[in-house]
């Protein structure tokens, strides 16, 4: 009796083996490997197509178009915010990957800006009253010159030093940094990071998601399929 039983577990076992068998997994194998490369393809299209976004931003900053900029930031955005956008940055020498532009400056926009601020302070100190004349103009005149032959930036240790000292001989100014430095805008201003999702209803994104579905079901049918050869065997130990 327990040999019949035995002989009929093993048959149903050798028969969803064999259904088992018949679905074909090496099949979905092949038709995953080319997907692969597919959505790799995609990719690499959407990470060009987003180079080229990004540097039509950087164009319309190096041409001080404000209008463009701004079309061509949006553009830049919408694209990233609906793709699967992958990207390679280098931060302090060190290569990673990330979802999205990584971190860009509109360089031009932001030194326009600033030098806008230095000269409306400075138009504003040139009115200032004070008991020892313009002080302002006074230490400009003096750290103007040397800026220029020592090549000196607005924000550069030598030039914010002469303003310093400039401004020390006179009793009734405030510190260099109250006066000179409240206009500039900040850098961050003009920092730009857009990140991508993850995942988007893209053609990148749809083949990408037929791959996980085909690799998961191959995954599925081959522990299936251990698990049926394991049963079979046992079953035949057992009895």
């Amino acid at each position: 009796m327990i040999r019949t039983m035995g002989g009929k577990i093993s048959h149903k076992l050798k028969d969803a083996l064999l259904k088992f068998k018949a679905v074909r997994t090496w099949q979905l194998a092949l038709i995953l490997i080319p997907l692969i490369f597919v959505a790799a393809t995609l990719l690499r299209l959407d990470h060009l197509k987003m180079s080229e976004l990004r540097a039509a931003v950087l164009d319309a900053d190096a041409a001080e178009d404000d209008a463009a900029i701004e079309t061509s930031l949006r553009s830049l955005q919408e694209f990233v915010f609906s793709h699967i956008v992958i990207n390679a940055i280098e931060n302090n020498g060190v290569q990673s990957i990330v979802f999205g532009t990584g971190p860009f400056y509109l360089e031009h926009q932001y030194l326009r800006a600033a030098n806008a601020a230095i000269e409306a302070s400075e138009a504003e100190l040139a009115n200032d009253a004070n008991p020892n004349g313009n002080i302002y103009a006074a230490a400009q005149s003096v750290c103007r010159p040397l800026a220029i032959a020592n090549g000196w930036a607005w924000n550069s240790p030598g030039y914010l030093d002469c303003w310093t000292t400039e401004l020390a001989k006179y009793p009734t100014t405030d510190s260099l940094d109250t006066q000179l430095t409240a206009n500039i805008p900040s850098t961050e201003l003009y920092r730009h990071n857009y990140a991508s999702p993850i995942w988007a209803p893209s053609a990148a994104g749809w083949v990408i998601l037929l791959c996980v579905v085909l690799f998961l079901v191959i995954v599925i049918r081959l522990i299936i399929w251990g698990i049926l050869h394991l049963a079979l065997f046992f079953s035949r130990e057992a009895f």
